[in-house]
């Protein structure tokens, strides 16, 4: 890993995390790109990293770059994916893969064609080591015949209508938000744990804010109420929140709610699911506990500990029982997943990380989940 030397792309809410992340690796982070020269330099700065390129060009035609992280709007994640492989590097690219399931499935298509070079989705809340641990135990069928699963993403960073996001907008972020930004992290740890298929979808989304004020200067994620600035209106058609039903392969049924204007909510990622035999809960509020429930045994509360989890749980939790692990340490076993596979240099053997190929699916269910939604009506998934 000591050999890897990483662009980070991308200098808003997400790309310093990525950045902190690969530093606990450790992996050396070769620089920074902003969306301009002034961007990239601020953020260097910031970080104490070098922003020697000029533009995304300059940093693919850098032979010291081995591995491009992806971390802008939506809208640049097809076109900076594709030139990432095609230019012999391999990428890490933040959630949704793309604006749309054509875009997705190109990107698979040229992953394919690149054999040699990775290409990872930053699905990272699959790496809490407790979510980990509860996927070895429903794929070493402790729970039983898996029934149903249930849960929520909540945030409420967007509550207001004049909080401001370039994510609100459907020509950067896509037609989809709440269930795109941050519900098809609770799709992808759901179908990652239990190995279930989604079969149809029923969607019942609400756009809370049809209207935002939208500040003349630069927001960015998570940032503070810009009050006393200069806005102006701008008409909203992507989802402040709402409902899924989920039908899966095999029987098992399910359903997510989901919201950016949950007031409290500031970032709760909650499941249950309910086995013929046990049932598992798990909060991100309360990332080191994990509630095992029972008919005919006490139920229990049980603490991440590596000394009591599987091999690959345990590998992936880097502090002894007792000392949490939460969000950040998230990205970091991602991110160790993802160097580790790259240098055992065997691109034959199945990646553990969240691939184009997971990426392409959840743009797959977006996209049925946003035609259920218009329709009014159970639409199947291919």
């Amino acid at each position: 890993m000591r050999r890897m030397r990483v662009a980070v792309v991308g200098a808003g809410f997400i790309g310093p995390v990525h950045v902190e992340a690969l530093r606990r690796v450790p992996v050396e982070v070769a620089g920074i790109l902003g969306c301009d020269r002034r961007e990239s330099e601020r953020a260097g700065q910031a970080l104490g990293l070098p922003a020697p390129w000029a533009d995304l060009e300059a940093l693919l035609a850098d032979p010291s770059v081995h591995a491009v992280h992806i971390a802008t709007p939506n809208c640049l994640h097809y076109p900076m994916s594709a030139a990432t492989l095609r230019a012999g590097k391999h990428v890490l690219c933040d959630k949704p893969l793309a604006m749309t399931a054509a875009e997705s499935g190109d990107l698979v298509r040229i992953a394919r064609e690149h054999p040699r070079q990775a290409a990872g989705v930053c699905y990272n809340i699959r790496y809490y080591p407790l979510c980990l641990h509860a996927r070895e135990m429903v794929r070493g069928g402790v729970l039983g015949e898996i029934r149903a699963v249930r849960g929520s993403y909540q945030q409420d960073w967007l509550l207001k209508p004049t909080d401001f996001n370039w994510r609100v907008l459907a020509a950067e972020g896509g037609e989809l938000r709440a269930v795109a930004d941050v519900g098809t992290h609770w799709l992808d740890l759901m179908l990652s744990i239990t190995g279930l298929e989604v079969a149809a979808v029923m969607a019942d989304l609400r756009t809370v804010n049809t209207t935002r004020y939208r500040p003349k200067g630069e927001v960015q994620t998570f940032t503070r109420e810009h009050g006393g600035v200069e806005t102006e209106p701008v008409p909203i058609t992507t989802d402040d929140c709402g409902s899924v039903l989920l039908r899966f392969r095999g029987g098992a049924q399910g359903n997510l709610w989901v919201s950016q204007v949950t007031p409290g909510r500031k970032n709760q990622v909650w499941f249950e699911i309910i086995g013929s035999e046990r049932t598992l809960q798990w909060n991100s509020e309360q990332p080191e506990v994990l509630w095992i429930g029972s008919r005919d045994e006490p139920n229990q509360a049980f603490m991440r500990n590596p000394g009591m989890m599987g091999d690959r749980a345990a590998s992936l939790s880097s502090y002894p029982a007792g000392h949490a692990e939460g969000y950040p340490d998230a990205f970091k076993g991602l991110f160790r997943d993802y160097y580790a596979y790259l240098e055992a240099g065997n691109f034959h053997a199945a990646p553990p990380f969240p691939t184009f190929a997971e990426g392409h699916r959840e743009i797959q269910l977006c996209e049925a989940i946003r035609q259920s939604w218009h329709e009014e009506r159970w639409l199947n998934v291919s």
